[in-house]
């Protein structure tokens, strides 16, 4: 007899909100969630921080405060999987066994692969939004800003959660320079490893329009790969279209928002469970699932579910609500002996903060459609929407979607 008829790798969104809803739908299943991080943090929040106008305080809570009351929290952190043995092991050396398994411990933050980032988060006017420590130092570097500084916002060439969340920060920090009066005298970049503002033409226009009404300078094909804290000097290399290297770009700043490479954890990238490394594969190192069904592509029993899986689509919360639902109703279907039917389309969702009171509320399928919740056109800036996403997402994440209730 297995541990756990279902175990869960990752408590956060996608492993909490799981382990709630299978508990709802049937109260007897055994049910385990394998989680090594005692703090919980609502993370969408973080760009609000960094832009002055959200406590950091409220985005965090005991991780035992979350752990739906039914299932057994392991307080531990996987180290291999057995896939063929139903059976992982964990850092301690404690092995459990599943009948079912879902995998969702979320993205990983690569800070040590731009030379000299870590040394320098938190002091030097070098910060990041997507940590708990530095996002306040964000807001400080705005409001310690001089008068005709420059001010870099990067984005890598990797994959990262939320595609939108670098943009966020540039856009806020911009707006925050334009109220002091030093956005005229500034000189703002935006650095991205990537091709394009947004792979969304419908909201692309509208970002390319605010680019330009805070007069950001835009540099694509540049990818970040080291800081110079003392002296205040970002290094870039430029490619070309192909990705082949053309030249090391050297720009000095008063600030610097990096967004981190980022990648699948090292325990799933090196598993059996992984997207393999073969030429023109996509999304190798990734939880390999079906993009539609969400069950791994290998190992039936095994689902894969958010930031960690290999699904073609943009990194957010948003994307989880609607994959959840998915994997769970096929996870019971199987686990009944039925068809899976239940199907994920790719839904995707970014609340892009172009300002202070101000959103686009970017939603989209597998093939960059547009897929909008609202009766409206959701490429506009809106004011609703940043009370939507300031003060109604925070009270849902909370309150709902981590008790498998939406």
């Amino acid at each position: 007899m297995s541990d756990y008829q279902v175990l869960i790798v990752g408590g956060g969104n996608a492993g909490i909100s799981a382990a709630a809803k299978l508990l709802l739908k049937n109260g007897n299943l055994k049910v385990g969630i394998i989680e090594p991080s005692e703090k919980h943090y609502y993370q969408p929040a973080f760009s609000l921080v960094g832009g002055g106008t959200f406590d950091i305080n409220t985005t965090v809570r005991d991780e035992e405060s979350v752990i739906p009351h039914k299932a057994t929290w392991i307080k531990d952190a996987v180290a291999t999987f057995e896939p063929e043995q139903n059976t992982l092991t964990c850092a301690s050396g404690k092995k459990y066994t599943y009948d079912y398994l879902i995998v969702a411990p979320g993205i990983q933050l690569d800070f040590d692969k731009v030379k000299g980032l870590k040394e320098n988060l938190g002091k030097n006017g070098v910060t990041s939004n997507y940590t708990f420590q530095t996002a306040p130092y964000t807001f400080e570097c705005l409001e310690n800003f001089p008068k005709g500084g420059k001010a870099i916002f990067t984005s890598p060439n990797t994959p990262v959660k939320c595609g939108g969340a670098p943009q966020k920060s540039l856009y806020l920090s911009s707006d925050y320079l334009r109220r002091k009066g030093f956005l005229k005298d500034s000189d703002v970049h935006f650095y991205s490893g990537g091709t394009i503002i947004f792979g969304v033409k419908k909201y692309a226009e509208t970002l390319l329009k605010v680019v330009a009404r805070y007069g950001i300078k835009t540099h694509f094909f540049h990818n970040l790969t080291e800081i110079d804290g003392e002296r205040k000097i970002a290094y870039f290399d430029k490619v070309d279209t192909a990705g082949k290297f053309l030249e090391r770009i050297e720009q000095s700043f008063d600030m610097i928002h990096v967004t981190p490479p980022q990648s699948a954890p090292d325990f799933i990238k090196k598993s059996p469970l992984a997207v393999p490394v073969v030429p023109n594969t996509p999304f190798f190192g990734w939880v390999d699932v079906n993009k539609n069904t969400l069950q791994h592509v290998r190992y039936p029993n095994i689902f894969g579910l958010g930031d960690a899986s290999s699904l073609p689509t943009a990194k957010t919360g948003a994307g989880v609500r609607k994959q959840m639902p998915v994997l769970v109703e096929n996870l019971l279907s199987l686990m009944d002996g039925k068809p899976m039917t239940a199907s994920y389309n790719g839904y995707a969702s970014c609340p892009l903060i172009t300002g202070y009171g101000k959103i686009v509320m970017a939603e989209f399928d597998y093939d960059n459609n547009p897929m909008e919740t609202f009766p409206f056109d959701q490429s506009k800036e809106r004011y609703s929407m940043w009370l939507l996403k300031k003060y109604a997402l925070p009270f849902l994440y909370w309150n709902m979607i981590l008790k498998g209730q939406m």
